[in-house]
């Protein structure tokens, strides 16, 4: 019997079964997250001190805690196509007004794309203020494996240009994208979700009868699927604990401790950007500090899954039972949020590295045309990032390759790849749901008693059909 291994699971099964009676006794969703995630990073920084981080016991404890934290990943992928399809087309029907579609849209894209820029300039202070570069770091095995396989995919990354992303967006076989099966997917069924909403509108006059028992379907198709995402997200709080306790577990506190310095670098211009999104918040007359109360549960979630298209659902749900956001602007920001201008993955990361990497083949990243072509390549090359883990990778890769910068030299970040893409991803989702929050308060479709209201409001499927 593996006593250590049972020990470990007992004490997470009681954990899982405190949170348990905290919903039980009506503790707010928030709290129990938050406490999901401080109990999984003691747990799990306990487990390491106790058995070292590469015992054969953390691993298999952190295999069983998988079961739970990836598996409440998968539920949530599980739910983004259906969910973002019927949102999309019931918030046309109800709109009935292209031109409204349409400043959406562009008001939605803007503030992605803008925010991108901010968070790339961001990115490039900080590697200034932190004098960050990658000349004199010598690299491990692991590291060197990491960069041949960079390298091997620089043939992809060359092949990505503007008008190609553009057109793989546009839905060839819309069946094939609700799997999922290509990085643009999700932009694919949102357009494909437009053209059925649209199509439908087309024929509310001439057909009426027909207009009125497809809407009714779309609204019966909308309760089931957030039933469905209410009771998925009513199970956040375990899957975080699980996810959290799996990587402080597992994590190399030499190898972070190694490569500091880029840490505390990447963490400044996180926080930093983050400030930027509140700032934003503030200039279009809401409270940051309500703002951050109600989505501290998607990030803690976005923080700990390390995935921008799982936390859709969660985006969305809050965006409407919180902030406010009809359901339309939210779907829309949550759905082009995961895979375009994404702060962290896309903007910062990135900037970073690519200002740490060019001393070493003798470029001052530091001068006006080398930031300016940066930027600019960084804004037009987040369009299409996937909103999974590895996004970052994928979009550095574009960014070194058209800067003609060696890019194996990244395998060198490869041992706390993990803990930075913690917080990009969380960041990715704070600059999607200020996207949406900032588009609707400019339309001015924001509930302001939803904003308003200090009490939590819990996950209750009626509310986000309402």
């Amino acid at each position: 019997m593996n006593f250590p291994l049972i020990l470990n699971l007992a004490v997470a099964l009681a954990v899982c079964f405190a949170l348990y009676r905290m919903q039980a006794a009506h503790v707010s969703f928030t709290t129990r997250v938050f406490t999901g995630m401080g109990v999984g990073v003691l747990l799990g920084a306990t487990i390491q001190a106790v058995y070292g981080a590469s015992a054969p016991v953390v691993a298999a404890t952190g295999a069983y805690l998988d079961i739970a934290g990836s598996g409440y990943v998968k539920l949530l992928q599980m739910i983004i196509m259906p969910l973002i399809m019927v949102s999309i087309i019931g918030a046309i029907l109800k709109l009935k007004d292209a031109t409204s579609l349409g400043k959406i849209s562009v008001m939605t894209i803007g503030t992605l794309m803008a925010t991108t820029m901010v968070a790339a300039l961001i990115g490039i202070l900080m590697a200034k203020l932190f004098s960050l570069t990658a000349v004199g770091l010598t690299s491990s095995a692991a590291e060197l494996a990491r960069g041949q396989y960079l390298q091997g995919k620089l043939p992809d990354a060359n092949a990505v240009s503007l008008p190609s992303m553009i057109l793989s967006f546009i839905p060839a076989n819309p069946f094939l994208d609700m799997t999922g099966a290509r990085k643009t997917s999700t932009i694919a069924v949102v357009l494909f979700s437009i053209f059925i909403g649209v199509s439908a509108t087309g024929v509310a006059v001439k057909q009426p009868e027909l207009f009125d028992s497809f809407a009714r379907f779309v609204k019966v198709a909308h309760v089931i699927v957030m039933r469905m995402v209410t009771l998925v997200l009513r199970l956040t709080p375990y899957g975080v604990f699980a996810l959290m306790t799996q990587v402080v577990s597992e994590s190399s506190i030499a190898d972070i401790l190694k490569l500091i310095s880029f840490v505390a670098a990447s963490y400044s211009a996180l926080l930093l950007m983050f400030c930027v999104h509140l700032l934003l918040i503030a200039t279009v007359g809401l409270s940051p500090r309500r703002y951050v109360k109600k989505i501290f549960p998607v990030l803690a979630f976005a923080f700990t899954s390390r995935s921008s298209a799982g936390a859709i659902p969660m985006s969305v749900q809050t965006q409407i039972t919180r902030l406010g956001t009809p359901a339309g602007i939210a779907n829309f920001a949550a759905s082009f949020g995961a895979t375009i201008g994404q702060n962290g993955c896309a903007g910062i990361y990135p900037a970073m590295l690519a200002v740490m990497i060019a001393p070493t083949v003798g470029i001052d990243p530091f001068t006006l045309p080398f930031i300016a072509q940066l930027v600019g390549i960084i804004t037009i090359g987040s369009v299409g990032v996937a909103g999974v883990g590895g996004g970052a990778t994928f979009a550095a890769l574009i960014v070194l390759s058209a800067m003609n910068l060696p890019v194996a030299l990244a395998g060198l970040l490869i041992s706390i790849e993990p803990l930075i893409d913690m917080g990009r991803t969380a960041l990715n989702v704070s600059g999607s749901i200020t996207a949406g929050t900032i588009t609707s308060r400019l339309m001015g479709q924001t509930d302001m008693a939803k904003f308003d209201n200090l009490h939590e409001v819990e996950l209750d499927s009626e509310q986000l059909v309402a």
